[in-house]
């Protein structure tokens, strides 16, 4: 008799955006008409750069003409795509060669596809506040996880100890939700940690574009890492890709566990069950790795980069505490007065129509705190910042 998939069973009732959304169309039932400040879900406001669209255009007459047609692309990439990326990385004097990046379409996809490669008796490591995906993603597939605190005590950036036991570590840099960033020593200790004793770290990079301080972007700047380290971006924040969905995994060669080889898996897994991203996104894609599509998305994160100043003059104004920010765009703050994620949620969508995510869905020790996303409307970052100020007693 069939038998499903009983990790299913464990799940949680319901994802932390959807329960945000149910709440939201409650509250818009009851005062239609009314403007929502959104800070909550991390999707971008700005449309995609222009030298983006004008590499979509092409790819869409590339495929009305007989001579530049494209049907199936190659499952792991389109080498033009590759290339790019893998230029991006030798820019910054790491390693990285085109035969080692694989094209997704998207980190989120990957998170979960990766998984493939290990056996589910591995155990994987999570850092709470932790994203929810990496949660469930092991819950569906019967995997057993163990949970590493982060908290004010260690900044949300743990470090690993003797007493750990794992095969998979996930690490997230600049952190959803925390906006916490590694040192280089902080994933040194990783790093050291892993090779020590033949783990792998899922280093999730999808926010490395935000990183402006003298800061590790890719766990590939860390001696040791090409051993250990599976690194996963994406283009939806770094250049707007949240609709377009397109991102990238970088899976060295150096990478071996038990004689196995995980990047020949990987190539294997990917051409038995993908038919590979469309042609005409992967064209928008490299345009981003271009000196134009570099200067004109860096553009677009200064603005998100400039929300991330207001909301945070506004907390320091009123007094509350808070990570993240400055390199990444989350701001991770301390309810005020002791209130509860979802307490907090009720009083600001109820009261200044600003919508967050409360701490509590990215884990039990996100109970307490709240999440900002500084991808909105400048406008409306303004106007919610003001009501911040406002509804906790503070003026500019």
């Amino acid at each position: 008799m069939l038998q499903p998939r009983v990790g299913y069973q464990n799940l949680k009732d319901s994802y932390l955006f959807f329960g945000i959304n149910q709440k939201i169309e409650a509250y818009r039932n009851h005062h239609p008409g009314a403007h929502l400040y959104r800070m909550g879900i991390g999707d971008v406001s700005l449309p995609l750069c222009d030298a983006v669209i004008r590499a979509l255009h092409q790819a869409v007459d590339d495929q009305a003409s007989r001579d530049h047609f494209h049907g199936y692309m190659p499952e792991c990439g389109a080498p033009f795509l590759r290339e790019a990326i893998a230029r991006f990385y030798q820019d910054r004097d790491l390693p990285v060669t085109a035969d080692e990046v694989f094209v997704s379409s998207g980190a989120s996809d990957e998170l979960g596809d990766l998984l493939d490669l290990f056996d589910v008796s591995s155990t994987a490591l999570i850092m709470e506040p932790a994203y929810p995906a990496y949660v469930d993603a092991n819950i569906m597939a019967g995997r057993k996880m163990v949970y590493l605190t982060a908290g004010p005590e260690n900044d949300f950036l743990p470090l690993p100890d003797d007493r750990l036991q794992a095969d998979l570590i996930y690490l997230c840099s600049p952190n959803n939700p925390t906006g916490a960033v590694c040192t280089c020593g902080h994933l040194q200790a990783w790093v050291d940690w892993a090779n020590d004793r033949g783990a792998v770290i899922l280093f999730d990079a999808a926010y490395e574009a935000f990183v402006s301080e003298d800061l590790p972007r890719s766990i590939f700047e860390i001696p040791g890492a090409e051993s250990c380290a599976i690194e996963i971006c994406s283009l939806s924040k770094t250049a707007g890709f949240t609709g377009t969905r397109l991102g990238y995994t970088v899976m060295p060669r150096k990478l071996v566990r038990q004689g196995m080889n995980l990047r020949e898996m990987w190539i294997r897994n990917r051409t038995t069950k993908t038919n590979g991203v469309s042609y005409i996104l992967q064209r928008g894609g490299a345009a981003v790795f271009t000196e134009e599509g570099q200067r004109q998305i860096y553009e677009n994160i200064r603005v998100y980069k400039e929300n991330a100043r207001v909301l945070m003059r506004a907390l320091d104004q009123a007094g509350i505490r808070y990570w993240g920010g400055k390199n990444a765009p989350y701001i991770w703050m301390k309810c005020p007065d002791g209130m509860g994620s979802w307490e907090c949620f009720d009083l600001l969508l109820n009261e200044i129509q600003v919508v967050g995510t409360p701490g509590a869905g990215f884990g039990a020790c996100g109970e307490g705190y709240f999440r900002l996303s500084t991808f909105g409307d400048p406008a409306d970052t303004r106007e919610a910042a003001g009501r911040l100020l406002k509804l906790w007693g503070k003026t500019t």
